[in-house]
């Protein structure tokens, strides 16, 4: 069912001359109540994908965004136990929307894979991207979870060129994440023309959607980016608009509708992507 509904969502979209919005937030960020309720709400507000971040101690690819709402999630007691328990909660209210779990490999490897993708196959989650995970590892997660039924998300970069290109793309499945800058993320975007010509590249490659992220800040950006990608990833701005109204650390009568309100615009801005 995993790679089904990411395909659908997809196809759905494609069907409509737009491209995916692809949201991501914190699993456990600012605390799990708040975190679910943004989680619930993600998909009325405009996302057409979800990423939930898996958090964890020792990120690589995060900006200080994403590492702050890693850490808040953590403090906050967030297990990724209790990250597939909200998986499941949104399932009970919500069989259409993807679920991807973004993060990194380590809880995985202590949680004991089979567990995990048995757990997260039942949670009802649709695909993994494990940051930390080469296609020389595959046999670690990405092949169990390709048989699991869970899709492998592989990240592509301006550095994956066109004799790494077949290596990453072999067994990833659901979509191709394309980081549209060499750095972490809720940095800016050099040189936006060069994404869409990245992106043409990498479907010279593969059918698999090609979705874009890092950078993409507001509508503007995401109707930009959306002329040439299948998808658009947007993860920093919205923990940042979640920080922002936090008091010291904890969540105010404001916070999960400044995540739902700039995910709101953010879909308006996909669907004046293409005119």
């Amino acid at each position: 069912m995993g790679s089904d509904r990411i395909g659908a969502r997809f196809a759905a979209v494609k069907a409509e001359g737009r491209p995916a919005l692809v949201t991501f937030v914190m699993a456990g960020d600012p605390d799990l109540a708040t975190s679910q309720a943004i989680l619930d709400g993600l998909p009325r507000a405009g996302a057409d994908i979800i990423e939930l971040g898996m958090p964890f101690s020792d990120p690589m690819a995060d900006g200080v965004a994403i590492q702050l709402a890693g850490q808040r999630a953590l403090e906050s007691g967030q297990t990724l136990r209790q990250t597939l328990a909200m998986v499941e909660d949104f399932r009970r209210k919500d069989s259409q929307t993807p679920i991807v779990l973004m993060g990194y490999y380590n809880p995985i490897y202590i949680f004991g894979v089979d567990a995990f993708l048995a757990a997260a196959r039942e949670a009802g989650v649709d695909g993994l991207i494990v940051v930390d995970l080469p296609p020389e590892e595959d046999g670690e997660l990405c092949i169990p979870a390709l048989e699991a039924g869970i899709s492998f998300i592989r990240l592509t970069t301006p550095t994956t060129d066109d004799r790494r290109l077949p290596a990453v793309l072999k067994n990833t499945s659901g979509f191709v994440y394309y980081v549209s800058m060499t750095g972490v993320t809720g940095a800016a975007i050099a040189n936006r023309e060069r994404v869409g010509e990245a992106v043409r590249r990498i479907k010279a490659h593969t059918a698999l959607p090609v979705a874009v992220g890092f950078g993409i800040k507001n509508a503007e950006d995401a109707a930009f980016i959306g002329r040439d990608a299948d998808g658009v990833v947007v993860g920093s701005a919205i923990i940042s608009a979640i920080a922002d109204t936090l008091d010291d650390g904890r969540p105010t009568e404001g916070t999960v509708g400044a995540a739902h309100g700039l995910v709101a615009e953010l879909a308006a801005g996909v669907r004046r992507a293409r005119g």
